[in-house]
């Protein structure tokens, strides 16, 4: 009975602070809260308010609560909150910012912690930076654009050589979980630092373990990487605004370093994680569900998100933002919703095959179902000439692997193809966290797809190349350091490599 009594006093009293409002005529700049709950508020008046802007709601302790307008409708509006609904009551007064949405930028963010509003999570301090930028803004037009030319190399040579990125391009990581998803991230941002090519690294995780995300700073920490990488961490406890804010804070900041002529790689690890926060942020928002109950504009979430990554023009600056979105598939179904949705925005994708995975080849990508839509024109001249005939080589081994137990009925052709195969997808093999260097693959891959390596035993292969380029980096210094520069490998090179192969062969045979 008593909570009848308070629910028809408060019912009353939001209606005697409406009928204030109207009677002051002030309903454009301030309003009232009509309702509240899970981290949703419904508010009454406002009717100037635009779509993001920033709004202050009237705190029970006296503070006030930020949110912003998602929900533009005729009489009401509805906005999320950023920090917590227990500090908010129905009839709480409510104020436009006059802002909107923005996030700290600039170089002082390198080497911290922060989540998607810029606060900092790590114990290093206040961070005091001089700009801010808005957390959605238009994508660049063509004309501000340049095709992708320039490669960013990956360290892993099934990417660099199979489907090479771009700086400005967007490439999709999509799998199951616990596939090597973000293992590939990781070693592309160590790659950077190691290969000293002065990309910043934006890692975003949406909605991770912060046991992981702890685990992944620890590694890049260790390694020298955080000193040219920020970090913006939000957990799975966090609000699903902080969900839904963070890839948007994270490409505001990367685009500071892609407008000021810098080139930056962002990692958004994972988008599902983001589309699910967003669902839930929709049908609180009392938005009508579609496919999967996602509502019908989660498409526009991630193609607006994604298209602000690009190779900008030489009028613009030159400058590049390089976009890893990651997806985690169901059981394998790239056929979902919101894998279909990125692989549509994408520039290529890199699928990462569970069977694979589990086989114990790593990293686990499948050779027919990963692709770069940019291709070459993002691999050195060096690189794109030796990986030339892996990919056809490998898709045959993989077509005719079936048959390698029935290798008695045979002809000698197949035999030698599918044994070529298995030492490739050896050789293919990587360790996280050692990426290698552009000689070191490109003189790999030579020797691979020549066949310097056919009469090694297969199990022996990983050794023969660590020997390899032990070798040719302390011997041939010199023919390295041109391959190293993406010149092309001629046949003065090639013979170098080759020869080298050929004693270590002997080598490996005889062991």
């Amino acid at each position: 009975m008593n909570s009848q009594v308070s629910i028809a006093e408060l019912a009353q009293e939001v209606r005697e602070a409406i009928a204030e409002l109207k009677r002051s005529g002030n309903v454009e700049k301030v309003g009232i809260v009509t309702r509240i709950g899970d981290g949703v508020a419904w508010i009454y008046g406002l009717s100037e308010c635009g779509f993001n802007e920033m709004i202050e709601i009237e705190g029970t302790d006296g503070k006030n609560v930020s949110a912003f307008a998602l929900n533009l409708m005729e009489d009401e509006i509805g906005a999320v909150l950023l920090g917590d609904d227990v500090d908010v009551k129905a009839g709480a007064r409510v104020r436009l910012s006059g802002k909107v949405l923005e996030v700290p930028v600039g170089p002082e963010l390198i080497g911290r912690v922060i989540d998607p509003l810029g606060r900092p999570l790590d114990d290093k301090g206040p961070i005091k930076t001089k700009l801010t930028a808005l957390v959605e803004r238009h994508a660049p037009g063509v004309l501000e654009r340049k095709s992708v030319h320039e490669p960013l190399m990956t360290g892993l040579m099934a990417i660099d050589g199979m489907v090479p990125i771009g700086r400005g391009q967007r490439e999709l990581i999509i799998g199951d979980r616990q596939t090597g998803k973000t293992a590939i991230t990781v070693d592309t941002m160590i790659n950077q630092y190691r290969q000293k090519t002065g990309v910043i690294n934006i890692y975003v995780a949406i909605g991770q373990k912060m046991s992981n995300v702890a685990r992944i700073i620890e590694r890049l920490t260790s390694e020298g990487v955080m000193e040219q990488t920020i970090v913006i961490a939000t957990s799975a406890s966090d609000p699903a605004s902080l969900q839904y804010l963070a890839p948007y804070s994270g490409t505001a900041m990367g685009e500071y370093f892609r407008d000021n002529s810098e080139h930056a790689l962002i990692i958004f690890d994972d988008l599902s994680k983001h589309a699910v926060a967003y669902r839930q942020m929709s049908l609180l928002l009392r938005r009508p569900p579609g496919r999967e109950a996602y509502p019908g504009d989660v498409f526009y979430l991630h193609s607006r998100l994604l298209e602000r990554s690009a190779k900008m023009s030489d009028e613009e600056g030159g400058g590049s933002l390089t976009a890893l979105p990651i997806i985690e598939t169901q059981a394998g179904d790239i056929s979902a919703f919101v894998p279909t949705n990125v692989i549509s925005i994408t520039d290529g994708q890199i699928f990462m095959e569970t069977a694979l995975f589990n086989q114990g080849i790593r990293p686990a990508i499948s050779v027919g179902l990963s692709v770069s839509r940019v291709g070459g024109a993002a691999q050195t001249k060096a690189l794109k000439a030796a990986a030339g005939p892996l990919r056809l080589n490998l898709a045959q081994f993989r077509e005719l692997a079936a048959f390698a137990q029935f290798s008695s009925d045979l002809d000698a052709d197949t035999k030698s193809k599918i044994e070529r195969g298995q030492r490739l997808t050896e050789l293919l093999k990587q360790h996280q966290y050692s990426p290698l260097s552009v000689w070191e693959q490109v003189a790999s891959l030579i020797v691979a797809t020549e066949g310097g390596f056919d009469s090694i035993p297969v199990e022996m292969i990983k050794k023969a190349q660590a020997a390899l380029l032990r070798q040719l980096g302390s011997e041939k210094k010199k023919e390295m350091q041109i391959l190293e520069k993406g010149a092309k490998a001629d046949d003065k090179i090639k013979d170098v490599i080759l020869e080298q192969a050929v004693a270590v062969s002997k080598e490996y045979k005889e062991a």
